[in-house]
């Protein structure tokens, strides 16, 4: 059996102050690794004519990365519950350093293959090691407030790094000279301060001397509301997949069949796919779960059907209206997946529940995209669109029905006070 390992809280003003600060240093660490994850993005392109490899082999490329981050989480994205929070991300950080060295080494295929793997392994350890330390910290700092400022900030940390790594590394490919090199030398520069501002913050986690016997990450429903965990996880596999399109073939769609071979506007078009999600998350903090839920919902699915129409007509615009609109509902859905889960695990197994959604959900990033990648060389571009939104929209209705069977739970029977006593802060995270 796992030990129990406490949340360490502030015991006065001094104390929570620093747990304010350094909830705002792991938000921008965070921010900016997964910034980082995406920088290759409006690039791939540039590798390509480099290196003379086919549009499928990019999304070879983009599924070794995938691949890194799901070895990662499953290995090692819970274990930050047994030995605290800072040492995972520091090593997860180190290894996004090393990611940017091997980058800036050669822009070759094996490099860039390796560099990604590198990039994921990072990855997977960072997002639910981050996502639960920002949630500790914030409790830590204001006790008993509303949980709004961590869903929104962690959310825009994870989904606006990802849409701001293509932009930078766009405009910069695009503006200022060696683009296949300036990029990634910006990011070592920031992953290095990063590195600094996660040794300046609070540990949240009080570890035990003797801890409990290693074992991989499991994936379980057993986090209080098993309905409502299997919502969120299909929810993030839902909203990564559509993530994933955005980040593997769409610049390379962009470039090709829409006759736009810009680097700055392929980031800029990820860029406004993964903003219009934190945007939406940002403006429905204060919004109704439930009608959160059903936008996001309607959102995703029309703004999915709406990227397959502008590929169908070639029509640049209908496919970013449809990417931004798709955005806004993903961003819906994993902002209430990742609040419901952190509310309903207990502290000991926050970072296990945390971890076992992400790694469905970064399946959600990896299999989509690889699938797609290999049925284009098979079926035309917009047939497969085609198939790939009605596996969408039956995802969605799979999300819908679970999310009906959990409030309807919830309304049976009175929620229990959770175990850090915090009765208000799970009873509105777990109604998300």
């Amino acid at each position: 059996m796992p030990l129990p390992i406490r949340t360490q809280t502030p015991s006065g003003g001094i104390s929570a102050r620093r747990h304010g600060a350094g909830f705002w240093m792991i938000a921008a660490a965070f921010l900016t690794a997964m910034a980082f994850s995406t920088v290759p993005t409006p690039l791939y392109p540039l590798y390509q004519a480099y290196d003379g490899f086919s549009t499928f082999t990019v999304t070879i490329v983009f599924a070794v990365y995938a691949v890194g981050v799901l070895a990662s989480l499953l290995l090692a994205g819970h274990i930050s519950d047994w030995v605290g929070r800072k040492k995972i991300l520091i090593a997860a950080l180190g290894l996004e350093v090393a990611a940017a060295a091997l980058f800036l080494t050669e822009p070759s295929l094996p490099v860039l293959i390796t560099a990604r793997l590198v990039t994921g392994l990072g990855v997977g350890m960072l997002t639910a090691t981050a996502t639960a330390h920002l949630h500790e910290l914030h409790s830590g700092h204001r006790p008993g407030a509303s949980p709004q400022r961590f869903e929104i900030v962690s959310t825009a940390a994870n989904l606006g790094g990802l849409g701001l790594g293509p932009l930078l590394a766009g405009t910069i490919a695009q503006y200022f000279g060696a683009p296949l090199f300036l990029p990634y030398a910006v990011f070592a520069a920031l992953l290095l301060f990063s590195i600094v501002a996660v040794l300046l913050t609070p540990e949240t986690v009080e570890v035990r001397s003797a801890r409990p016997r290693y074992r991989p990450q499991r994936v379980s429903t057993d986090h209080g509301d098993p309905a409502g965990y299997l919502a969120a996880a299909v929810a993030g596999f839902a909203a990564f997949a559509v993530f994933g399109l955005f980040t593997s073939l769409a610049p390379g769609f962009v470039g090709g069949t829409l006759h736009q071979p810009s680097r700055a506007l392929a980031g800029l078009i990820v860029f406004a796919v993964f903003g219009a999600a934190v945007v939406a998350q940002t403006l429905s903090s204060r919004a109704d779960s439930q009608l959160r839920r059903r936008i996001g919902l309607l959102a995703q699915a029309s703004g999915t059907a709406t990227v397959a129409i502008g590929m169908y007509a070639a029509n640049l615009p209908s496919f970013v209206l449809g990417g931004v609109v798709a955005g806004i509902g993903t961003g819906l859905l994993f902002k209430s997946a990742i609040g419901a889960v952190a509310a309903m695990a207990a502290p000991p197994k926050r970072g296990e529940a945390l971890a076992g959604l992400f790694l469905i959900s970064y399946i959600g990033l990896a299999v989509p995209p690889l699938a797609l990648g290999v049925a284009t060389r098979y079926a035309p571009e917009t047939v497969v669109m085609t198939a790939f939104t009605v596996v969408v929209f039956a995802l969605l209705a799979i999300v819908g029905l679970l999310s009906r069977k959990a409030d309807h739970g919830l309304n049976r029977e009175p929620a229990a006070s959770p175990p850090d006593g915090n009765s208000e802060i799970a009873a509105q995270q777990g109604r998300n």
